[in-house]
């Protein structure tokens, strides 16, 4: 038996985004954002569900913050719903929607568990989208006007913010496969909102630094690990594409001023233009706070001629999966962590995603989610090798607090700390609670 201690300032915390757990979607002037409209297109969400009512925590947020404080956590990780701000978009501020974040906040902070805000978890509003969506150079504009706001507002209580969650869900899976809304299915059109994304968060951080606010700020893409099947050159070359396109499109921009010029050339050959438009580049190239990283996955890829984008496929190696049908790789965490410190420097990093999916249900009021357990510990272990390796690991914050609504595929798959029953709304703290919790507690993990 080995105990793994984490440093003595390492923050511990879980995370949740708002279309996925608030509900109340018409509810005290929010107005609709293109998740409202995507799910209800037939065929696009499973079953045909939806975020209207989600886990109520719009309404339920106190027994929520309640669970949060049981479990020990110092730090939480929210989004705020864009169209709860801004029903259109732009124009006139909604003072309810205002109103029911501070509570929320006022609420958090109370518990004495610190707020860490994400601006933008994909719920776009529809208004915006009517007009081009992220095609749409305007809103970058209507993000930053947004920013503003919300940085104005909650100056002193929030000091901890992110920009956007996952761009690259935002723009490939969102625009190429289509997937996640607004569904469309072009590649132009994908790397365009790529780097519409891109020059928003660096505008956004530019008038951060310009309000003078205290606190810190980063963004939070999702990664992955891609290990070439052979040592054929083919294959280890999309490996390093399979990488790039999460790791290097999003962060190399942010941190070097310019895309990876190997995957420029790529998408040209894909017949992809880059539309970078003069001051772009140095838009985004704004010194961040810290980084955040969501990591759930890795794989092995084989080149596979006009198979996809990148002219790669995925192979079954045989390693266990989530119920979600994801690879379970804590290994993929270590070495991606390792990769950006080495490309990128020191930078702080938060975990602000990690988690599984496995969809076990309350028996005798106990829910024994043993694969969610040791997945957590699995990962935790090589979050502790990455911090030993001279990775500037922050804290690390569990996805996700309480099971919700997972996007396309609707309230079929469970991420939870919490288990929710969707019809009663009752919460029953699962066996990985109970474990994190006392992993929380005491600052160590035993292997």
């Amino acid at each position: 038996m080995t105990i793994l201690q984490f440093p003595k300032d390492f923050k511990w915390g879980t995370a949740t985004a708002a279309y996925q757990i608030e509900g109340a979607y018409d509810k005290d002037g929010r107005g609709m954002s293109i998740w409202d409209t995507f799910s209800r297109i037939p065929g696009k969400v499973f079953e045909g569900d939806n975020g209207d009512v989600a886990c109520d925590s719009y309404h339920r947020y106190e027994e929520d913050i309640q669970l949060m404080k049981q479990l020990g956590i110092t730090v939480y990780r929210f989004s705020v719903s864009w169209p709860r701000i801004f029903p259109n978009g732009t124009g006139e501020i909604n003072q309810k929607g205002l109103a029911y974040y501070h509570n929320f906040v006022d609420k958090l902070l109370e518990n004495g568990i610190e707020p860490y805000c994400t601006l933008y978890h994909w719920d776009l509003p529809q208004a915006l989208q009517d007009q081009g969506g992220w095609e749409n150079r305007e809103s970058i504009d209507a993000f930053v006007n947004y920013a503003e706001t919300m940085f104005k507002e909650f100056a002193g209580k929030i000091k901890s913010w992110m920009t956007f969650n996952e761009m690259w869900c935002s723009a490939f899976l969102s625009n190429y496969y289509g997937n996640h809304a607004p569904g469309k299915k072009n590649i132009q059109t994908a790397v365009d909102v790529a780097h519409h994304l891109l020059v928003a968060h660096g505008k956004t951080v530019s008038k951060y630094r310009e309000l003078g606010v205290e606190g810190q700020i980063g963004y939070a893409p999702n990664v992955t690990w891609n290990e070439p099947f052979s040592n054929k050159q083919e294959d280890i070359d999309t490996a390093n594409r399979g990488r790039a396109w999460y790791v290097e499109w999003f962060m190399d921009p942010v941190f070097k001023g310019s895309y990876p010029q190997f995957m420029v050339d790529w998408f040209e050959q894909k017949g992809v233009k880059m539309n970078v438009q003069p001051g772009d580049m140095e838009a985004i190239h704004q010194p961040i706070d810290f980084l955040g990283i969501n990591y759930y996955t890795g794989g092995v890829v084989k080149f596979k001629e006009d198979s996809d984008i990148l002219d790669n496929e995925g192979i079954n190696v045989g390693r266990d999966k989530t119920d979600i049908g994801w690879d379970i790789y804590p290994e993929g965490l270590y070495y991606v962590l390792k990769f950006i410190t080495d490309r990128y420097g020191q930078i702080p990093i938060y975990i602000t995603e990690n988690g599984a999916c496995y969809n076990d249900e309350p028996k005798d009021g106990i829910v024994n989610d043993e694969g969610r357990t040791s997945f957590l510990k699995k990962h935790i272990l090589q979050l502790h090798r990455s911090i030993e390796s001279g990775v500037n690991v922050k804290g690390y914050m569990c996805w996700s607090m309480m099971d919700n609504f997972e996007w396309a595929y609707g309230y079929s798959m469970r991420f939870g700390l919490v288990h929710v029953n969707y019809r009663t709304q009752e919460r029953t703290p699962k066996e990985s609670y109970y474990w994190y919790q006392k992993l929380v507690k005491n600052n160590y993990l035993k292997v």
